[in-house]
């Protein structure tokens, strides 16, 4: 990228905002920003695009979808009289079309998209906050308002000698030019749970080690089928109390664990750290700024996207919180309102709806269980096994749940958790059922096509008061 690919503003080089990152948050608030009429300096520094689009979700769902292609011809043995088989048999053109795809997305969705707006200049350098507005370079650009947007980066554990291991992250396991036989992946968190599967699908031995379960922050019921569903296809799944230490081996690598209080050890030719993410803070002068953080290291902001710096708002990852490319979008744009506007628009992630790709995939909005009691409410629950819902008798595929969380006193939805193989695709009802604050009857009670994943939500809302195996097709 040039200095400035776009118009530079006539308002004698003042901006009226400066956005620190060039991601799927800096966008956001950039392009709402230009909307409104405002001259806007985008400051970018590194591959324009932020993690998304360039060694996020992007390349990921398009190598987990690669490997559910294998393992559905596999599997399809379960239909009588059918055969197949799948595998991989040139990771590197499988890499080279991922590749492409990130190319693609990055030029159309962000590169092209700078001459659009003649209200935003890119700026390319290291930014920190400065008086009265931000320093790039070392060259001050004078900024009425700021947003701080440079999303995060993946959290290395400090286990004893792993600065000496040549280890991957979610980021290089992209890019290995061969795969490796075998595997342990470190994390139970979603990007360690899609891509302990999605390795072991095209063929590595996978060892996915965590600390307390699956999906820690989800329903217990949803971790503890997944981890069966996962040791079902082969991947090694094993709770441990802590990591001892990690050195170099003949065959690659050697971790020391300690499980239930005593010591075990793995081996395997390749490491994956997928422990969390931290926020991108370093070298933005913070702490001069008197910018004040969230004790995971993420800038902490109000529901008007504010940080403890008049002026300076915040968005996206840098946040530490609801780490998910269209959070960043959404709280971004009402960073950039606020910012010229007044603070008149607030964050509600009340209906926020997250998915985790693994096979069968978790889809959850709202609250779970735990976290309801947690916060006063006596909450009732529904638990529906597939085996219930007609579309996965037909797919001969009944792994998986639905679980529904209600308000005991006011029977209103609060929480809905999925596990199904087209789970993601369901949960957006469930989350516009609680964002308009129906009832788990008045869910029940809703016309759903037969045949659909999504049906199981209407089955596990009459759950609650019914038998639905006592039910026939469609009587509900």
């Amino acid at each position: 990228m040039s200095e400035t690919c776009c118009s530079p503003p006539k308002q004698n080089g003042h901006y009226d905002l400066a956005v620190i990152g060039a991601g799927s948050a800096g966008f956001s608030a950039a392009i709402t920003a230009a909307d409104q009429g405002a001259q806007v300096a985008l400051i970018g520094h590194g591959t324009i695009g932020g993690t998304c689009v360039n060694v996020g979700c992007v390349p990921s769902k398009a190598l987990i979808r690669a490997a559910e292609a294998v393992h559905h011809a596999n599997t399809a043995s379960r239909f009588a009289g059918v055969s197949a088989a799948g595998q991989v048999k040139d990771w590197n053109a499988l890499r080279a079309q991922k590749d492409e795809l990130v190319a693609s997305l990055r030029q159309a969705k962000y590169i092209d998209l700078l001459p659009a707006y003649n209200g935003i200049a890119y700026l390319e350098g290291q930014a920190r906050l400065g008086n009265g507005g931000v320093v790039v370079d070392g060259k001050h650009i004078d900024a009425g308002k700021i947003i701080v947007a440079t999303g995060a980066h993946e959290f290395v554990p400090p286990i004893p000698g792993i600065e000496e291991v040549p280890y991957l992250t979610s980021t290089s396991a992209f890019e290995m030019e061969s795969l490796p036989d075998s595997m342990i992946v470190i994390g139970g968190g979603y990007i360690g749970c899609e891509l302990a599967q999605m390795f072991a699908r095209v063929g590595v031995k996978v060892t996915i080690l965590f600390r307390s379960l699956l999906l820690p922050e989800g329903e217990p019921e949803i971790s503890q089928a997944l981890a069966g569903y996962f040791e079902a296809e082969g991947i090694a799944v094993r709770r441990v109390g802590g990591y001892d230490g990690i050195r170099g081996s003949d065959n690659g690598i050697t971790l020391s664990t300690t499980i239930d209080g005593s010591a075990e050890t793995y081996e395997a030719q390749r490491i994956l750290l997928s422990a969390g993410r931290k926020a991108n803070t370093g070298g933005l002068g913070l702490e001069e700024a008197r910018v004040a953080l969230r004790p995971n290291g993420g800038i902490e902001v109000d529901d008007r996207m504010r940080t403890s710096k008049a002026g300076v708002y915040a968005a996206g990852d840098v946040t530490g919180r609801d780490q998910f490319v269209y959070m960043a979008a959404y709280g971004a744009k009402i960073a950039a309102f606020n910012a010229l506007n007044g603070d008149g628009r607030s964050y509600d992630n009340l209906a926020m709806p997250a998915v985790v790709f693994t096979d069968p995939q978790v889809a959850s909005v709202g609250l779970t269980e735990g976290a309801a009691k947690a916060r006063g409410i006596v909450a009732r629950t529904s638990v529906l096994s597939l085996d219930n819902v007609p579309r996965a008798l037909a797919a001969r595929d009944t792994r998986g749940l639905i679980k529904l969380v209600a308000d005991g006193a006011t029977g209103k939805l609060i929480g809905a958790h999925i596990l199904a193989p087209e789970g993601a695709d369901s949960i957006q009802t469930a989350a516009i059922a609680i964002r308009q604050g129906l009832t788990y009857a008045e869910l029940g009670e809703m016309i759903f096509p037969y045949l659909t994943t999504v049906e199981g939500l209407k089955l596990a809302a009459q759950t609650f008061d019914m038998d639905v195996s006592k039910l026939s097709c469609c009587a509900g």
